[in-house]
């Protein structure tokens, strides 16, 4: 999709001293991020950055702590940043001197030209110390990953969701449980996300017609493998402990799915739902068209809408 240019980035370090992280360690990599990422960027030394001078130039706002907008689409109390963190994998680690240890980055549409800026960053971070205990580590590599799986065909009629980190889809401010979810929450969640990453980060709003894609995504049927994976966060900044968490497992979408077939296959990278940037939300896709059979015909009334606002190939 070029309206939203991508790239993963795999950080590789290794551990210094000894190295602990908690079951999910995307929310103190965030913070030993942030926290060297303004080091580095600010200029001026203010406490807070609304209402310093160099606010909408400065990297530091740009890449991880966008300022608040009015927005039409939805209240941004703060807009889509342009990146998440992947750690590599669910569970507590301790890690010995000398043990290799990763991170995953995704960058999007400008943010990928402060690799440098953000390479130094987690340079700093790491060796400044992460986790519980602040182990330190050394930064040695950064590797360009490849895609996960191909584009997927325009005749899947069928795709399972694996979803690898806790989907957090909220109503209210409350998260939904597995129990309670559906297709069309799912697929509008992540057309909007995708459209306002592309209008503050890519190449300008797509400029979808979220009515059309509302009444098509209701049409899709779903069958849910899900179960609630709990997350505990320790917010420095509010001082208190928060749950965040989701579900995880499988979800198999079935229907007329053009319309959002590079959304989906976009997303994973961009993840979906609340609290992405600590990598939350991420799955991958299969295409199981070819396992299941025809669906019967059903009268998709959005979908000739919709010919003229579908996604870019």
């Amino acid at each position: 999709m070029s309206m939203l240019p991508l790239a993963r980035y795999r950080f590789h370090f290794t551990a210094s001293t000894p190295v602990r992280f908690p079951a999910w360690a995307g929310s103190v990599l965030r913070g030993g991020f942030g926290h060297a990422l303004r080091q580095l960027a600010c200029m001026t030394r203010q406490k807070d950055c609304p209402g310093c001078p160099l606010l909408h130039t400065c990297p530091y706002p740009a890449l991880f702590a966008p300022p608040p907008v009015d927005h039409p689409l939805q209240r941004l109390s703060q807009p889509p940043a342009p990146y998440l963190i992947e750690p590599a994998g669910w569970g507590a680690l301790e890690l010995p001197p000398g043990a290799n240890w990763h991170l995953d980055m995704v960058l999007i549409g400008r943010a990928r030209h402060e690799l440098p800026l953000i390479r130094l960053a987690w340079q700093r971070a790491a060796q400044r110390g992460l986790g519980p205990g602040e182990g330190r580590s050394e930064l040695h590599e950064i590797e360009t990953r490849t895609p996960e799986s191909p584009q997927l065909p325009e005749n899947t009629h069928a795709i399972t969701l694996h979803f690898h980190t806790p989907l957090r889809l909220q109503d209210n401010g409350r998260a939904v449980p597995p129990d309670k979810l559906d297709a069309e929450r799912l697929l509008m969640q992540l057309m909007r996300r995708l459209a306002l990453l592309a209008e503050f980060h890519g190449n300008g709003s797509p400029g979808w017609d979220f009515k059309a894609l509302k009444q098509a995504a209701a049409t899709i049927a779903s069958q849910k493998q899900l179960k609630w994976q709990d997350w505990t966060r320790r917010s420095s900044r509010q001082q208190q402990t928060m749950q965040l968490g989701g579900a995880i497992g499988r979800w198999t979408l079935q229907g007329e799915l053009t319309p959002f077939l590079p959304a989906l296959h976009l997303g994973q990278w961009l993840h979906v739902g609340k609290e992405t940037v600590f990598g939350l939300g991420r799955y991958t896709l299969e295409d199981i068209s070819a396992k299941t059979p025809n669906l019967p015909e059903r009268p998709f009334q959005a979908i000739d809408s919709l010919r003229q606002s579908t996604p870019p190939q």
